[in-house]
């Protein structure tokens, strides 16, 4: 071997080599004491390991990702296909290389003692120099490297630090996520101190009879390991017992060796308190190594948590309790910083989870930052933590090529190792879609014989069969299986293990559609948990559009509420001149960018409430408790009875006239999980007033570590009574006014109402195959044909047909005088061929200034026909700029479900008022459709000054078609006859 081994390895070209000189991973903890290495580093961007570092160099920040740090190397994001046309294990040629170099001042008192290199994460192969010469290699993008700089440097002493980094090499065939692909140093880097004898690795576990076991290893950098040395611990403040049984067994184990020691520590803890999601109590244990003498050479602190995790028959239990599984995927990602994401950003996130009723996160498709599994932790979220493997391009190769096993089993057991005392963590993954095969089961072999305290799942093992009980998954952890296939699955008698998607509801734009109809199932469906909704973020890096790069750290105040700032976009797939891409892709998250919520975490949040109404009888309202381990202490409550009339009900309480409704404490029941009592009916339900929804606004009683008191937690509503129709009085010495066309002619309308079967396609529209064939049938181009127009006293009556690719539609259109309005009654027949379209509706313009829109309906966010559960039903009140919602792409958004009446006002009380028939879904905007569909990004969209307004009678469900099933049949819009009417009124 050659003086520079790393430079023999050429390890970006060698899948066996996956790592040189690194230190075996352990779960120690090492936070204190350290000398953090974070900062402005030198850096030079070299376009290939070889070649040769020249005399400039530039800055860049650690950590942090080059490729939005002003290089020319750009981010690119591929779902499945590799960004290069290399087969495994080989890379291409023009492969950007990082080299990052500083000085380190090894503190003084370092003397005598071990000092240890930690890299938090670098992608894709890291190498490590000091002072010139070689320390070690290593790959696994999302996990940290460590290495031993005993010898190397000097306490007291200036030593030049060089690391490494190249973007591609044989590993990044099995790092193939669906997400950007980065380069750099993308956690952070450290140095710290050990002295020679010190703790190797600690195991925890405790369970939730209050039993725990500390097993601790003990290692010596001299050697052999000194006489006499012993390890204590304590629990609260309480000392652990050390194990005598346990070290006579090792005295007398052959196989434990003088350079490793072992030692275990147990206690009982009485009364103890038990760790879940809902209730996440934390015990602080110090583990301690002694010298011979008494003295501490090394100590450890944990924060640890007492549960159980088991798989009964079909069930997942934590704790022995059937628990759902309400979670969600989440990456490692921020819009300015690109892979590198703070403690702040990362505690911001999981409040933001469970702020919206989740309880449960998968790491996707590696091992996130450690502070993450800290967080969940303390905050209360069960983790599926999965390893650093995703083939998806050329899975079926790699998965039994003996060449990546070692590559398999290291990245899994490494995972392992690190997190494995965290009561957070229920479940380990093996990776992401990257086949099955048998470098699955060795990894998985593994897993289970150092920790059968947890299950393993793996959906590509899964997939194979759900209930076969040999495969490496125990859990059956579909990919977008339908509900149906899984019901089915669940009353077949056939299911063996728990069944969890690993994802669904797939939120790429305005999308999500029939979450509450999956969970309405998962709840009914013995045999079903729950699943991981794909996924947290809306992957938008900000990017300044006059020169089209990432905008980098100093981003921040550049967007708001979702939006980007003047001059600045959300970039996705292709918008950095890459030509492979896979554009929008990207934007398939639950929140935007900057983790403003999008529409469906309300929607979500009302799925997961804790506390719902059962139902309404004469005599009360029958309350539930849906958590699995809390009572209701933790919450307090708020009645509000919203009547459709808009007059405040002639009864006791605080009122407000103008939004018809009362309010009046709630005294929430005492009640343990599943339990359910009746509560009297607060108000005494007035004789008139309409249709009536009572709401419970059920918010935080007290400060919760994720959220302050006062903080809603769900609004679960019920209606007390229906609506009475009423027909308009129609006046007929008043004419209506219609020009040539028969089109109505209104002094408040700029575009009368005509027919509309047409969206600005959403994601899963165009994705699903729907959109294709509309415009393929024209209905973004319908030509109206007037048949006839017959006016009598008071009425015009309109026959149109509009021309389509697949057929004529008749509408008719019957406008009416009545009092002080116009009363229009429509129909649209659809021939058979057009068996599903976006909508059936009206569409019209307003003049400019109406600026205000109030409704009675459901709100006050967006929300469609199948994702309205969690848009509760009142009278609501919204600037019209603030309807519309920036999905990345622009497409269909803004639109409420369940509109009774709705006005729209100027600042002086002046506009319209409109009366529908019944509750329909209405879209009012700034844009045409057409508007939305001419461009890609929202900084080409010019707003109108005036509204465009639709009226359905029927609007096709969202589903989650862009990847995932497509909306079920009850939400399609079908061929035939679709009525409706409403009533326009000038206010």
């Amino acid at each position: 071997m050659t003086e520079d081994p790393l430079i023999t390895l050429r390890p970006w070209e060698a899948p066996e080599v996956t790592s040189w000189g690194r230190l075996p991973m352990n779960a120690v903890d090492r936070r204190s004491g350290v000398l953090p290495l974070d900062g402005d580093w030198r850096f030079q961007l070299l376009p290939a390991p070889d070649a040769p570092v020249g005399g400039s160099w530039s800055s860049a920040y650690v950590p942090g990702a080059w490729t939005v740090q002003g290089t020319d190397d750009l981010p690119q994001y591929t779902n499945v296909r590799m960004p290069f046309p290399e087969y495994p294990p080989h890379s291409p040629a023009a492969n950007p290389t990082g080299v990052y170099e500083r000085e380190v001042d090894v503190p003084a008192e370092w003397a005598g003692r071990r000092i240890v290199l930690q890299v938090g994460a670098a992608e894709s192969v890291l190498l490590v120099h000091v002072d010139g010469r070689p320390v070690g290699v290593s790959k696994d993008s999302h996990l940290a490297a460590e290495f031993d700089l005993t010898g190397r440097v000097r306490a007291g002493a200036r030593s030049v630090v060089r690391l490494t980094v190249i973007k591609w090499s044989d590993a990044s065939h099995i790092e193939d996520q669906d997400q950007w692909w980065h380069g750099g140093i993308t956690r952070s880097v450290l140095l710290y101190a050990t002295d020679p004898l010190h703790l190797a690795d600690v195991t925890v576990r405790a369970s939730r009879s209050g039993e725990l076991r500390v097993d601790c290893r003990v290692r010596d950098a001299a050697g052999a390991l000194p006489e006499g040395w012993y390890v204590s611990g304590e629990l609260e403040g309480q000392p652990l017992t050390q194990d005598a049984e346990f070290d006579r067994f090792n005295a007398e184990d052959e196989r434990v060796s003088d350079f490793l020691g072992e030692a275990r520590l147990r206690t009982v803890v009485d009364d103890v308190r038990t760790w879940n999601a809902e209730t996440p109590e934390l015990y602080s244990l110090t583990v301690r190594l002694h010298r011979a003498d008494g003295t501490v050479a090394d100590t450890s602190r944990h924060r640890t948590g007492f549960r159980d995790v088991e798989i009964t028959g079909r069930d997942l239990l934590v704790n022995g309790e059937r628990i759902f599984v309400r979670g969600v995927n989440r990456h490692d990602f921020h819009p300015l910083t690109g892979r590198t994401v703070s403690y702040d950003d990362m505690r911001a996130d999981l409040i933001t989870l469970k702020r919206f009723g989740f309880n449960a996160i998968r790491t996707s498709h590696y091992p996130s930052d450690p502070a993450l599994y800290d967080l969940a932790d303390e905050l209360g979220l069960y983790v599926v933590d999965e390893a650093d493997i995703e083939s998806h391009d050329h899975a079926h190769e790699i998965a039994d090529d003996p060449r990546h096993l070692n590559a398999f089993v290291d990245r899994v057991s490494r995972m392992v190792l690190r997190d494995k005392n965290h009561p957070s963590v229920v479940i380990w993954s093996l990776g992401n879609e990257s086949d099955y095969g048998a470098n699955h089961d060795a990894a998985a072999g593994w897993v289970r014989r150092h920790d059968p305290t947890r299950p393993i799942q793996y959906e590509g093992a899964a997939k194979l069969d759900w209930a076969d009980p040999s495969l490496a998954s125990d859990i059956a952890c579909p990919m977008y299986a339908s509900l149906e296939e899984c019901v089915e699955h669940a009353l077949s008698g056939r299911q063996t293990k728990p069944l969890i998607w690993c994802e669904y509801s797939h939120a790429m734009g305005n999308s999500n559609g029939t979450l509450a109809d999956h969970w309405a199932a998962i709840e009914s469906t013995p045999g079903l948990q729950g699943g991981f909704i794909w996924e947290f973020w809306d992957h938008g890096i900000l990017q300044r559009v006059n020169d089209g790069r990432p905008v980098g750290r100093g981003g921040v105040g550049l967007y708001d509420n979702g939006v980007a700032a003047p001059g600045h976009r959300w970039a996705y797939g292709g918008d950095f001149g890459e030509l492979l891409h896979d554009g929008a892709f990207i934007a398939d998250g639950v929140v935007f960018p900057d983790r403003t919520p999008k529409p469906v975490m309300y929607e979500h949040r009302e799925i997961a409430a804790p506390v719902r109404i059962e139902c309404f009888r004469h005599e009360g309202i029958v309350l539930g408790n849906h958590q699995h381990f809390r009572g209701l202490a933790w919450l307090t409550g708020e009645w509000e009875l919203s009547l459709a009339d808009g007059r405040t009900p002639p009864a006791s309480g605080r009122g407000d006239p103008h939004l018809a409704t009362l309010t009046a404490p709630a005294e929430l029941p005492d009640l343990r999980p599943g339990e359910t009592a009746a509560v009297p009916l607060p108000f005494e339900l007035p004789e008139e007033g309409g249709e009536a929804w009572l709401t419970l606004r059920v918010t935080t009683a007290g400060d919760e570590p994720w959220a302050p008191r006062g903080t809603v937690v769900c609004l679960p509503q019920v209606r007390l009574r229906e609506a009475v129709p009423q027909a308009p009085v129609r006046v007929k010495n008043r004419s209506v006014e219609v020009d040539d066309d028969g089109l109505l002619v209104h002094p408040l309308l700029t575009s009368a109402p005509t027919l509309s079967l047409w969206r600005a396609p959403t994601d899963n529209d165009e994705l699903g195959g729907m959109a294709p064939r509309w415009r393929d049938w024209g209905l973004d181009a319908l030509v109206r044909k007037v048949a006839d127009v017959r006016r009598s006293p008071g009425r015009v009556t309109v026959h149109a047909e509009y021309a389509s690719a697949a057929g004529v539609v008749r509408h008719l259109q019957v406008l009416t005088a009545v009092e002080g309005a116009i009363h229009v009654e429509e129909s649209a027949e659809l021939p058979d061929e057009l068996d599903d379209v976006a909508r059936v509706g009206s569409v019209f313009e307003t003049v400019a200034g109406l600026d205000l829109m109030e409704w009675y309906g459901q709100g006050p966010w967006e929300s469609y026909p199948d994702r309205a559960f969690g848009a509760p039903v009142g009278h609501h009140s919204v600037p019209v700029d603030e309807l519309f919602t920036p999905y990345l792409r622009p497409q269909e958004s803004g639109g409420r479900h369940g509109v009774r009446h709705f006005t729209l006002s100027a600042p002086d009380a002046t506009g319209l008022a409109v009366v529908l028939d019944e509750p329909r879904q209405v879209g009012v905007s700034r844009y045409r459709a057409a508007d939305l569909t001419g461009v890609t990004h929202h900084d080409e969209l010019v707003p109108r000054a005036g509204c465009v307004v639709h009226i359905d009678a029927a609007h096709r469900g969202l589903g989650t078609a862009s990847c995932g099933p497509d909306t079920t049949a009850s939400y399609l819009v079908a061929p035939g006859v679709h009525r409706w009417s409403w009533t326009l009124r000038a206010l």
